[in-house]
C-alpha cells in the first residue's frame, strides 16, 4: 500500500513506517499551530515560542495517532488477524492489516480500540493540563497540553462517525455482519455510509472554500475523496474476496485452450485465432511440447505488410516463471502477483504440461458472474 514508506522502528513487533506524503502534513500543522492557532488562544508569547510549542504538539499528535493505531494493531493481533504495519501518511495514520478480521465479534473490538485509546489519551492530557494550572505557572505548557487533550477528542469522535472506512463505519459493519450473518452485504451498507459521508466532507469543503478559508476547504475535500476512494476500495476488495474464496488456479483456468505452432503467420494468427475465436494470448505449443506465450500486442510492433512472412515462432515469448503459475496456486495469491507484477496473463503448468491459460479478465468476469448471481438472489 505505501512503497515508499520508511521504517523508522519497531514496537511490539510491528513496523512503524513514514511515507513521504506526511512531511507535508507535519510541515502544515506545525505553521498552521506557530502562526494562527497557539498566537491566537496565547498571545504575547515569542515567535520562537510558538514554533516550539507547535512542534511538540505535532510531534505530540502524530505519536497520539501512532498509539491510535497501535491500539488496533494489538487488538487484531489477539484476534489472529496479521498486520503488515503502522504507517504515518498524508491523511495521518493507518494500521495494514493483512487479511479481514475472521468474525464481526474481531471486527468490533478492532474498530473499538482506536477510539477507545484516543479518549484515554484526552483525558490524560486534560489532567496533565490541570495539574499544570495548580503546580505550574507555565502557560505554554497548559496551552500545549490542552490542545492534545482536544485534538484527541476530535480524533476520536471523527473515528466514530458511522462512515467505512472509518472506525465507527467498522463497527457499523460487524453490526450488520452479526445481525446478517453476511459480510459481503454488510460491506455493501457501511461503504454506502462511507460514500455519503464522504460526499458531504466535499460539499462542507466547497462551502468553506467560498467563505475564503482556502486550506480548510481543500483539506475537507481531499479527505472526502480519501474516504471515498477507501469505501468503494474495501467493497470491491470484499467482492473480490468473497468471489475467489477456496478458489485456486484450477479451478477457474480456461481448459484445452487454443494453442499455435511456430510455424504459423502472424497474418494467421490473427485471422484465425484473435478475429476467428477472439482470443489474443495463446500458448505456443510445437510437437506437444510447450514453447511459450504470444499475446496479440506484439502485433502492433510489427507493420502490417510484414505479418504474412513473419511467423510465432519469430515473435513469441519463451517460457518465463514469471508468467507461469500452478494449478493449486489460490487465486488470492495469483491476485496479489497481478498487483505487485503487473503482468495479466499466465499459462498454468505442472510437471512442464499445459494445462490451461488463466487471465485477469477471466478473474473478472467470473467476479462479476458472481455479484451479478448475489444481486439476483436479492431481489
Amino acid at each position: 500500500m505505501f512503497s515508499n514508506a520508511i521504517k523508522l522502528a519497531t514496537v511490539s513487533g510491528f513496523d512503524i513506517k513514514v511515507d513521504p506524503s506526511w512531511a507535508l502534513i507535519a510541515a502544515l500543522v506545525t505553521w498552521t499551530l506557530s502562526q494562527q492557532y497557539f498566537p491566537a488562544t496565547l498571545p504575547d508569547q515569542t515567535s520562537q515560542m510558538y514554533v516550539v510549542m507547535a512542534v511538540v504538539a505535532m510531534l505530540s499528535f502524530f505519536g497520539s495517532l501512532l498509539l491510535h493505531e497501535l491500539a488496533h494493531s494489538v487488538v487484531a493481533r489477539r484476534f489472529g488477524v496479521q498486520i503488515k504495519g503502522i504507517t504515518l501518511f498524508l491523511f495521518g495514520g493507518v494500521a495494514e492489516l493483512a487479511e479481514e478480521p475472521k468474525s464481526a465479534t474481531a471486527e468490533f473490538w478492532i474498530a473499538l480500540a482506536g477510539p477507545a485509546m484516543s479518549l484515554s489519551l484526552s483525558a490524560v492530557f486534560w489532567l496533565l493540563a490541570q495539574l499544570s494550572v495548580q503546580l505550574l505557572n507555565a502557560p505554554a505548557v497548559i496551552e500545549t497540553l490542552s490542545y492534545l487533550a482536544a485534538v484527541n477528542l476530535v480524533i476520536a469522535l471523527f473515528n466514530l462517525v458511522p462512515a467505512f472506512p472509518l472506525d465507527g463505519g467498522r463497527v457499523l459493519r460487524a453490526y450488520l455482519w452479526h445481525r446478517h450473518g453476511d459480510i459481503l452485504r454488510a460491506t455493501k451498507a457501511a461503504a454506502r455510509s462511507g460514500t455519503i459521508f464522504a460526499y458531504g466532507l466535499m460539499f462542507l469543503g466547497v462551502l468553506v472554500l467560498f467563505q475564503g478559508l482556502l486550506i480548510t476547504g481543500l483539506w475537507y475535500i481531499m479527505i472526502g475523496f480519501f474516504v471515498l476512494g477507501a469505501a468503494r476500495g474495501a467493497y470491491q476488495s470484499q467482492i473480490m474476496d468473497n468471489a475467489f474464496a477456496g478458489k485456486t488456479v484450477g479451478n477457474l483456468m480456461v481448459q484445452n485452450p487454443i494453442v499455435v505452432s511456430p510455424e504459423m503467420t502472424l497474418s494467421d494468427f490473427v485471422n484465425t485465432v484473435v478475429l476467428s475465436k477472439r482470443v489474443s494470448f495463446v500458448p505456443v505449443v510445437e510437437d506437444g511440447i510447450l514453447l511459450g506465450q504470444i499475446d496479440k500486442d506484439v502485433l502492433s510492433v510489427i507493420d502490417h505488410d510484414n505479418w504474412s512472412n513473419t511467423c510465432v515462432g519469430d515473435v513469441f515469448a519463451g517460457l518465463d516463471v514469471a508468467t507461469t503459475v500452478p494449478p493449486d496456486m489460490p487465486i488470492s495469491d495469483l491476485m496479489a502477483q497481478i498487483a505487485q507484477t503487473g503482468t495479466r496473463k499466465f499459462l498454468v503448468v505442472k510437471d512442464h504440461t499445459l494445462l490451461g491459460v488463466i487471465t485477469l479478465a477471466n478473474l473478472i468476469g467470473y467476479m462479476h458472474t458472481v455479484e451479478n448471481m448475489r444481486r439476483v438472489q436479492y431481489l
